[in-house]
């Protein structure tokens, strides 16, 4: 049985939508997906594996082995993704159907017309991707379909100068409350300054090979050992497939 989130006055529903590659997921992308469904309460988290990214290449695990390190990492169906609250989660494969190139633009308009104008929708990123928004295939109109919430990482700011100037002020001018962002269906943004995610999946596929080509499973320079940037579940499920070894 789901648990029930708490329903705005409006008793509009909030869906967190959470995207990428997760080649493979870890356990950043958890802490962001944690922190925005204690933040905002939504009625579920939609977590969608990209198909073909345009602006990454050469993805290295499978769409069927990333999906199944998702569900891993997020639950098939619900989960408990803190002690206080159970939400719905729903793995969407939309992406990795198309076949093509993917952009999240096309992707929020796709949501956008299956929930309805009404529904709040709160798109999820990492600072990293905000650095480089101005790049999106038609990401000036994100705001049209979604709100927009980022996680901070160890040294960002948004009045920095790697901040592209239109992004830095399409997303302060946007700036709202979590209760602003559950009562509005779109155009808003918040900024988790107070959680700090730097995880590198290209880290992780490095740390990966060490573990496997290094018996003692000692670290090179200054790589983290798997187990510590992975879940527990994602983890075996790498090791019992031999993921990333090559």
């Amino acid at each position: 049985m789901t648990a029930k989130t708490h329903p705005t006055p409006e008793h509009r529903r909030c869906i967190a939508v959470l995207g990428g590659s997760f080649d493979p997921v870890h356990n950043g992308h958890v802490a962001l997906a944690n922190y925005f469904v204690t933040l905002l309460h939504p009625d579920q988290l939609r977590v969608i594996p990209a198909g073909n990214p345009w602006q990454k290449h050469g993805l290295e695990a499978s769409s069927a082995d990333r999906v199944e390190m998702v569900k891993r990492a997020f639950g098939v169906v619900n989960t408990v993704v803190n002690a206080q609250q159970t939400v719905e989660v729903m793995i969407d494969q939309q992406e990795i159907q198309r076949h093509t190139a993917t952009y999240t633009i096309d992707t929020l308009k796709a949501l956008r017309s299956e929930l309805g104008p009404d529904t709040s929708i709160i798109f999820l990123m990492g600072a990293d991707q905000l650095l480089h928004l101005n790049t999106w295939q038609g990401w000036d109109e994100l705001f049209a379909y979604a709100h927009l919430g980022v996680a901070s990482r160890p040294g960002f700011a948004m009045d920095a100068d790697q901040v592209p100037p239109e992004v830095k002020r399409e997303f302060t001018r946007r700036a709202a409350t979590p209760e602003q962002i559950r009562q509005s269906a779109h155009g808003l943004t918040y900024l988790a300054e107070n959680l700090f995610i730097d995880i590198s999946s290209t880290e992780i596929r490095t740390a990966l090979r060490n573990t496997s080509s290094n018996t003692s499973g000692s670290e090179s320079g200054s790589t983290q050992k798997p187990d510590a940037l992975i879940p527990k579940a994602v983890l075996d499920y790498i090791e019992l497939h031999h993921l990333y070894k090559n």
